[in-house]
């Protein structure tokens, strides 16, 4: 920020209001330009022998007597006037040229801002080729550091600024914009989250490649299997077609797969803390199984928890049908629907409900999506349809197990897994705190993100600050994203409905809006107006009952 650099050069140049202090300007500077507001004190100084004037050139610069050894080195054959008799000796003396120009700078950088070498140069009457000799020196000792620090229109020369007067600038940076920033209510956040995440009917996207977009936002964030395209995509791209998503997968871009732990595979002290008793569970299909999309190049950091001894532990858990395919994907490797049926002697029905028990167990995956719709789709499997309405029941996608689909992705450094992270969470939530990312199938404790996240904010990629006024603790939002949180703020007449599924990652009731948590399974949509929901029925008569099929997975 261009004015609190003005201001923090304004506060560390030297206050001269007598000689007293003009005294300890010249012993800091070593030698200052002959400054008019500064001439009665020198005159002072001058007739009692402790500063003098030497001339270099057409300037005269002002040297006290305690530095007119060094400054004496730095310019030889430069006359002084008045002369001083008796210079006190300085026993601290750098050798070389360079050496004591850098200790003159040492001073001077002490008491000015962000400086060219060119601005320093004709300041002190020096070459340039010396200066930038002696920066590089400081450079080196850890004294400056080098950049460029103001919005230069005509030229982009490197500056030096002393590191701890540019830790000041930069504090003082971040608190100006912290401080520009009006924290917005529950419902302008949310209306911010509708438009941020393209669900707003002005702001959807098309076709394939707005499908990937809205992967690359949601990836990695586990909803329904039932939901993806019936709850999700379709909020979110504009006539959408079940065709976008099959050609992302077949082409490789896209994978899918369920990331978090089933239950069953939890460790037996979790399972007796969760009333279980020790008891086997079994890995039942349903259609609310959590499933994730992945862009496959984000698959090395974003799925490195999934555990590899997952089919080890599913040995004990699964049906016979379900070890029995699992052992032949292991062996034989990705497989055809039809090459399961004959390699395990299996009826087409129980391959299918094995393969949907591990699909909800997270061991396998497919090329396409197409796989994972044939088995959601209960019409399918029962072969339901005449004529063009009737799709077919199998497709031809292989399938395979979800280790061996990411056996190509290599080891990250947990460092880079942190920040990668964070930067999906910002591309995901526009605004990130703490409270907003709770539902997040979290890979990383949040002290961790929130060090990354601080450390973007130094570096000037995000802002931190007070984005929403009902939460408290840190929060940090991308430039672009708070250029529309201001332009939702500025439009007070967003009255347009907005009907989410329940299953939606925007469904943030009990989150971002307050009341009761709407139920992710239930059956009835959530309308939202101007960011508030709008309540038809009791949130408790939407809790779904055990026959519809969308129970907790």
């Amino acid at each position: 920020d261009q004015q609190v650099i003005a201001e923090v050069e304004r506060s560390v140049w030297p206050v001269v209001r007598d000689s007293e202090e003009l005294h300890d300007a010249l012993l800091t500077l070593t030698a200052a330009p002959a400054l008019e507001e500064w001439t009665e004190h020198f005159v002072a100084l001058a007739g009692q022998d402790r500063a003098t004037a030497l001339r270099v050139g057409s300037v005269h610069l002002w040297v006290s007597a305690e530095r007119l050894q060094l400054a004496s080195r730095i310019y030889p054959g430069a006359g002084a006037d008045p002369e001083i008799a008796g210079v006190p000796a300085d026993q601290r003396l750098p050798e070389g040229m360079q050496g004591c120009v850098a200790e003159m700078l040492r001073g001077w950088f002490n008491c000015v801002g962000p400086k060219t070498a060119g601005d320093l140069a004709s300041a002190l009457q020096l070459p340039e080729s010396v200066v930038l000799a002696a920066l590089s020196r400081l450079e080196g000792e850890g004294v400056i550091l080098r950049g460029r620090f103001r919005n230069h229109e005509a030229s982009r020369e490197v500056e030096w600024c002393h590191r701890r007067l540019l830790a000041r600038i930069h504090r003082q940076t971040l608190g100006r914009l912290r401080r520009e920033i009006e924290p917005a209510s529950s419902a302008d956040i949310m209306r911010f989250l509708l438009r941020w995440q393209h669900v707003t009917p002005s702001r959807r996207l098309h076709g394939t490649d707005g499908t990937l977009q809205v992967i690359k936002q949601l990836q990695g964030f586990e909803i329904p299997a039932a939901a993806w395209e019936s709850q999700v995509l379709p909020k979110r791209v504009k006539d959408y077609k079940a065709d976008y998503l099959d050609r992302l997968c077949l082409a490789g871009e896209v994978i899918w797969g369920r990331m978090s732990t089933h239950p069953s595979f939890a460790r037996p002290s979790a399972r007796a803390a969760s009333g279980s008793n020790g008891r086997t569970r079994r890995v039942r299909p349903t259609r609310s199984a959590p499933v994730a999309l992945v862009l496959r190049e984000d698959a090395e950091w974003m799925l490195p928890l999934l555990q590899h001894d997952r089919a080890e532990a599913a040995e004990a858990r699964t049906t016979p049908a379900g070890r029995e395919v699992l052992e032949c994907l292991r062996q034989r490797g990705a497989c055809f629907f039809w090459d399961l049926t004959r390699s395990t002697g299996r009826l087409a029905s129980e391959v299918e409900e094995a393969l949907w028990e591990l699909t909800t167990a997270g061991l396998v995956t497919a090329d396409g999506f197409d796989n994972l719709r044939a088995l959601i789709d209960p019409k399918r499997r029962n072969a339901i349809g005449r004529g063009g309405v009737r799709r077919p029941r199998h497709v031809p996608g292989r399938w395979t197990l979800q280790s061996e689909a990411l056996a190509c992705c290599g080891e990250v450094a947990e460092g880079r897994r942190i920040e990668e992270l964070a930067k999906q969470l910002l591309a995901r939530w526009g605004v990130v705190y703490r409270d907003l990312v709770r539902r997040e199938l979290f890979l990383a404790h949040w002290r961790d993100v929130l060090s990354v996240l601080r450390r973007m904010e130094a570096r000037g990629e995000i802002r931190g600050g007070r984005f929403a006024e009902a939460y408290c603790g840190e929060q940090f939002a991308l430039p672009e994203a708070l250029e529309l949180l201001r332009a939702v703020r500025r439009d007070k007449d967003d009255a347009e409905v907005i009907v989410l599924g329940a299953a939606d990652p925007l469904n943030l009731t009990g989150v971002v809006l307050p009341g009761p948590r709407w139920p992710t399974g239930s059956s009835e949509p959530l309308r939202l107006r101007g960011g508030v929901v709008e309540e038809s029925r009791s949130i408790l008569e939407l809790v779904p009952s055990p026959a519809s099929g969308l129970g907790t997975a």
